[in-house]
């Protein structure tokens, strides 16, 4: 049965979609099926792995909407063990289509439900706010992984995100729990970085991944080319940093 993370937090220009795509990516190499679910209405996880939006036939917003099955909208990438379900501007609206739907915070959850045996891991790509699409994700999710980064409003961020996944729990998942936090952008040499760190740390004991994402060009550029960063260029510190969060995951699973 397949494990679904849901990679969010509501605070924009973190690393976020850059971790759902490369740590999938990542997991696929090291043999493990993946599903990269993208229910972003940018649509930058679904470019990220290469896939035109023009192409698409089925998307997240009409399975999650208009009920199509997960099966129909599921793309195989061109990369090891991953496939995507990708996003549609449609999704921008769906907010307001989904509180008009009975179940509305389930939808998600229901749709994963007839194919997640078919993978070993789900990443969930979840906009940079708390509405009612991120609220279908932490339904269906068992665990979230959070990326920030390591500058003065981090904490504020984090503590509202925690504060709705709290709420999440009390009414609809109760075994919601975390991954894991995970510092981007990291640069050692500041002082600032280590001050954040080190309140994270008290923050959430023993959830802070030990792999640190660093802040690099070719991290940068890989999207544009639809690449996740281990295909793009291997040796680079991202490609490193990815493949160690990689690891670390399928790690940390219980046997």
């Amino acid at each position: 049965m397949g494990k679904i993370i849901a990679v969010t937090n509501q605070k924009g220009g973190v690393g976020k979609t850059t971790t759902a795509v490369n740590v999938s990516a990542g997991i696929g190499k090291l043999g493990k099926k993946c599903l990269l679910v993208d229910v972003d209405p940018q649509g930058n996880a679904t470019s990220g792995v290469g896939v035109d939006k023009r192409n698409i036939v089925h998307s997240s917003y009409e399975m999650m909407v208009n009920g199509v099955k997960a099966e129909e909208a599921v793309v195989h990438t061109k990369f090891d063990q991953l496939d995507l379900i990708p996003s549609s501007l449609e999704l921008a609206a769906a907010d307001l289509e989904l509180a008009e739907l009975e179940h509305r915070e389930a939808r998600l959850k229901q749709a994963l439900a007839l194919i997640k045996d078919q993978y070993d891991f789900i990443f969930i790509d979840c906009p940079p706010s708390l509405g009612l699409i991120t609220t279908n994700a932490l339904c269906a999710a068992n665990t979230i992984l959070v990326p920030i980064q390591p500058e003065y409003y981090a904490l504020e961020g984090l503590s509202q995100l925690m504060n709705s996944v709290r709420i999440i729990k009390r009414r609809y998942n109760s075994y919601l729990d975390i991954e894991g936090v995970l510092l981007t952008m990291y640069d050692g040499r500041l002082n600032l970085t280590q001050q954040v760190v080190s309140e994270v740390k008290k923050f959430f004991p023993r959830k802070v991944f030990s792999t640190v994402i660093p802040r690099g060009v070719r991290l940068s550029e890989a999207p544009s080319f639809g690449m996740p960063i281990m295909y793009y260029d291997k040796s680079s510190k991202g490609s490193t940093s990815y493949m160690e969060l990689a690891q670390e995951i399928v790690r940390n699973q219980p046997k």
